[in-house]
Parts: structure tokens; C-alpha cells; sequence
């Protein structure tokens, strides 16, 4: 009886082990087919058309290029390879300033005969039009439905999923935001976290240890929108005040506030990894003569030292994958940034604050869910650095 109950419990548990694997396993197969469907949607807003005129010599637009021309940034079709002429640029809403109501007709129906007539008068424009309004013999030329390119979504230097007619979707502002603030993170807690694992490793009475451990290890238990909030109270006017930034919402702020939190994992971490030096090592320092800070420089840190680049790696996937403190203290400018007094957006930030207003299945949607399969990638590389150092410590 007692066997077969064994074996129920060992059934039971093989079965939620494997459903478990199944479920991540789904839940990531999930993340990337989402996210390869950014590469398939349309550059320009769906249901929409740009067309030129047959004369034109330009003939392909990418994202970053028409978001330029609609934003009169680019000015002449000679800055993307065509004639020396003016671009001119008509959406719907200007056709009115070409012809009448009467002529456009009471329920725009003579639009398609008049989108022949001003493009034939007028071939240095560029008309951006829902695509009903595209007559079957228009006699302009109507740029192909070009999709997101992966090389616009790894280099681009835009996070604009609202512009129009092409939303931009660069990743460079978002992955250096998040790397600028979790590195940032990880220089300010690094320090004083192993400082404080050695004086709890090595220094500290055992009555203080036992009084200070439990302290740090409750620091990781706070709720990380009370740091965000203790952030936006304290640290952003005092940095705005000492540097005297327009706005205290800057990638140092983040950092700040990831440093606090990431500071119990690097202490915990590294001081156990101090603690299991050997006694007969320490030991052995101190009768040869050494100091017992020498012993701590010489012996105890170069045997911790897998444990603490453990607690260190750890520290910054703490930092990466954090998302409401960052988002509250950052500022969310998708901009890239070139110091840390500027205010940046990181990626968890991003999904946070934009997926609720994604409409499911958009281009912005997938884009999202790219980012997350960006951030899982990232955080899986920082766990299998954490594996390989655990086991070349082993060793």
C-alpha cells in the first residue's frame, strides 16, 4: 500500500512537471509567433495607399523615409534619388484646398476621377489615401504594400508606433535605454552590495548578522511600485535640484532605484558565496602572517569570486526585467540616449505603458510582443551566464 502510494505521489508529480514545461514551452512559442507577425505587416497604415505620380523615378519607399517626407524633413525628391522638384505632400483632408465640395460631390464620390486630374497636374506630389478612393484606371503609380524590414526594427533609431501614415518601430532607443539604466544599476549597487557582503561574510559579530540578514532580505520583498514612488518623491527633485536638469526623470533615476532593489540579491548572493571559503584557508592566512583584511583581499574574494560575479549577473537581470519603478522615474522618452542625466524608456516600460492601447493583432501589437521576445532572450542569456559561472565554480 505504501509503495503504490509512492508511486501516485511520483505520478502526480511528473505530471505537473510536464505540464508545467509544456505551458512555458507554449507560452514562448506563443511570444515569437506574435512577434514574427511584425515582419509581415504593412509599412503604411492598413486600409491606406500612397501613390506618385508615373513620372517620378523614385518608386520605393521604406518606413523611416515616408514618416521623413510626411514630416517635411525630406523636402525634395532629389534627397531620395529622383528629380530636383519640391514634394508635395496631399492626404485626404487637403483635397479640399485643390477642388470644391461640389467637385469632391456630397459623399466624396468624385474623388477617384479628381485623384486622376491632380495627379497628372501635379507630378512632384506624393498622396496619401484610403485605398477605396484609388480608381482601377488611375493613371498614377500606387507604391506596393512593403512590409516592416527586421533590419528597420534592430537599427531603427525611431519609437513612433502612432505616426502617420508609417509607424516607426526602431529598437535602438528602447535596448539602450533598458542597457544604459540596468548598467548604471549594476556600476552603484556592485560596490557597496559586496562591501556589505563582506563586512556580514567576515567582519560582523554574529548577533549583528543575524539582525542585519533578515533586514536586507525584507528590502527584496517591497513591492516595486513603492520604490517607484519613493523614487518619484525623493530622488527625481533632488536630482533635478542638484544638477539643475530641466526634469529629474532621467536614466540616473532609474538607475538609483534599481540599485536599491537589486542590492539584496548581490548581498545575499555574494555573502554566501564568501561564507563557504574554507576555515582551514582562512586559517592558513592567518598564520602565515596576514592581516585578516589581507586574508579577506587574498583569499576569501578570489574564492568567492564565481559567487560573486553570480550575484553580480543576477544583479542586472534584476534590473533589466524590472518594470513600474523604472516606468514611474525614467521619464519614457524613446529617444537615445547620451548621458545618464537624460530621460530614457526602457523595454519592460514600454510593453507596461503601450499594450493596452494596442489594438490585438495591429502592427504596434506584434511590435510589442517582439520586444518581449527580445527582453526573453535577454534574460535567458543572463541565466545561462549564471549557469556556466555556477558550474565552473563547481569545478
Amino acid at each position: 500500500m505504501k509503495r503504490f502510494l509512492e508511486k501516485i505521489i511520483e505520478g502526480i508529480l511528473l505530471l505537473s512537471g510536464s505540464v508545467t514545461s509544456i505551458a512555458i514551452l507554449l507560452i514562448v512559442l506563443f511570444l515569437f509567433k506574435e512577434a514574427s507577425g511584425l515582419f509581415r505587416s504593412p509599412v503604411v497604415e492598413a486600409g491606406n495607399v500612397i501613390a506618385l505620380s508615373k513620372t517620378n523615378k523614385v518608386k520605393e519607399l521604406n518606413a523611416h523615409q515616408i514618416k521623413q517626407v510626411f514630416d517635411a524633413e525630406i523636402t525634395n525628391w532629389a534627397q531620395l534619388g529622383g528629380a530636383n522638384q519640391d514634394i508635395e505632400v496631399i492626404r485626404l483632408g487637403d483635397l479640399t484646398n485643390y477642388y470644391t465640395e461640389e467637385e469632391l460631390g456630397a459623399e466624396f464620390e468624385h474623388i477617384p476621377e479628381k485623384l486622376n486630374d491632380l495627379i497628372t497636374k501635379h507630378p512632384a506630389a506624393i498622396l496619401y489615401m484610403p485605398e477605396q478612393y484609388i480608381p482601377k484606371n488611375f493613371t498614377g503609380y500606387v507604391m506596393e504594400h512593403a512590409t516592416q524590414k527586421p533590419g528597420d526594427f534592430f537599427f531603427g533609431k525611431e519609437w513612433f508606433p502612432t505616426s502617420t501614415p508609417s509607424a516607426q518601430f526602431g529598437l535602438l532607443p528602447l535596448i539602450l535605454g533598458t542597457l544604459w539604466v540596468s548598467l548604471g544599476a549594476i556600476l552603484l549597487s556592485l560596490p557597496f552590495g559586496l562591501a556589505v557582503a563582506v563586512y556580514l561574510a567576515e567582519i560582523a559579530s554574529l548577533r549583528i548578522r543575524n539582525l542585519l540578514k533578515p533586514v536586507i532580505e525584507l528590502l527584496a520583498g517591497i513591492p516595486s511600485v513603492v520604490y517607484g514612488f519613493f523614487g518619484l518623491v525623493i530622488i527625481v527633485p533632488f536630482l533635478q535640484k542638484t544638477f539643475h536638469l530641466a526634469v529629474g526623470e532621467t536614466a540616473l533615476a532609474g538607475s538609483i532605484i534599481l540599485a536599491i532593489m537589486a542590492l539584496p540579491t548581490i548581498i545575499t548572493v555574494a555573502e554566501d558565496a564568501m561564507r563557504t571559503t574554507p576555515r582551514s584557508m582562512k586559517e592558513a592566512s592567518l598564520a602565515l602572517g596576514a592581516t585578516q583584511w589581507q586574508t579577506i583581499y587574498r583569499v576569501v574574494i578570489p574564492y568567492a569570486k564565481s559567487g560573486i560575479m553570480s550575484a553580480a549577473v543576477l544583479g542586472i537581470g534584476r534590473a533589466i526585467g524590472e518594470t513600474m519603478a523604472v516606468l514611474m522615474v525614467t521619464g519614457n522618452a524613446a529617444v537615445i540616449p547620451h548621458t545618464l542625466m537624460e530621460p530614457v524608456r526602457t523595454i519592460p516600460a514600454t510593453i507596461a505603458a503601450e499594450l493596452g492601447e494596442a489594438p490585438a493583432g495591429s502592427a504596434h501589437y506584434q511590435a510589442l510582443f517582439a520586444l518581449g521576445a527580445i527582453l526573453f532572450v535577454l534574460t535567458l542569456i543572463i541565466s545561462i551566464s549564471v549557469e556556466f559561472i555556477s558550474a565552473k565554480k563547481n569545478k
